[in-house]
């Protein structure tokens, strides 16, 4: 899903050739979630259902009982969706300013836009693989003066060099969907995995019906 533009030369949008292979497959029909980016559903010929976490994350999140807390983008690029959040939890939002000085995905973040002091930060984004992301945004956090930082990640890529990081990370507790059969996370006591299999289920069901889809969003 990251795959979703030409970033080397002499290579396919990867994200395009997965789509052709799924409806050579036979598809007739495709539901996700959480696209890294939205244009991939145009890669598709076959029509694409795109649910979101948000809901389900947002409902988890005021359980929590949280005070005092902030909604975080990791960075410039995520804050639309993060916004999202701050808008329907009624707080804040912070965004962090990151960058890649080069090649190898390793993210350095530069400093935090918001007010964190003694605040609880909840940071949300749509995956991780490594977590470096997010622990170097909880690390910057904290310098900031937050007080406990948890992440809300939509798809859990993480190997286990990257569950090894969270578990030694000040990041408090990391919540993700099963939309990934991950068996590196299952063990872990920093991570809680929010099942969205309903959500899936009534999208599937109202397809099969022939009805509209909008009552999922509201």
């Amino acid at each position: 899903m990251r795959k979703y533009k030409k970033d080397e030369p002499r290579v396919s949008i990867r994200a395009r050739v997965c789509a052709d292979c799924l409806e050579v497959a036979g598809v007739d029909r495709v539901v996700t979630m959480d696209l890294h980016s939205p244009q991939i559903q145009g890669f598709f010929r076959k029509p694409v259902d795109h649910l979101y976490a948000a809901g389900i994350f947002c409902e988890h999140i005021t359980s929590m009982g949280l005070e005092n807390y902030v909604i975080a983008s990791p960075d410039e690029g995520f804050a639309k969706n993060a916004r999202y959040y701050s808008n329907r939890l009624g707080v804040p939002l912070v965004i962090g300013n990151k960058q890649r000085p080069s090649h190898d995905e390793k993210a350095e973040i530069l400093g935090i836009i918001g007010d964190v002091c003694d605040k609880t930060v909840i940071i949300v984004d749509d995956f991780s693989i490594s977590c470096g992301t997010i622990i170097e945004v909880s690390n910057r956090l904290k310098k900031n003066g937050a007080k406990d930082v948890y992440a809300f990640v939509s798809h859990a890529v993480m190997s286990k060099k990257g569950v090894k990081a969270l578990e030694n990370s000040s990041i408090c507790k990391l919540f993700t969907t099963d939309t990934i059969n991950n068996p590196h996370i299952s063990k872990s006591e920093k991570i809680e995995i929010i099942p969205v299999s309903n959500l899936f289920a009534k999208a599937i069901k109202i397809i099969h019906e022939n009805d509209s889809l909008s009552e999922l969003f509201q």
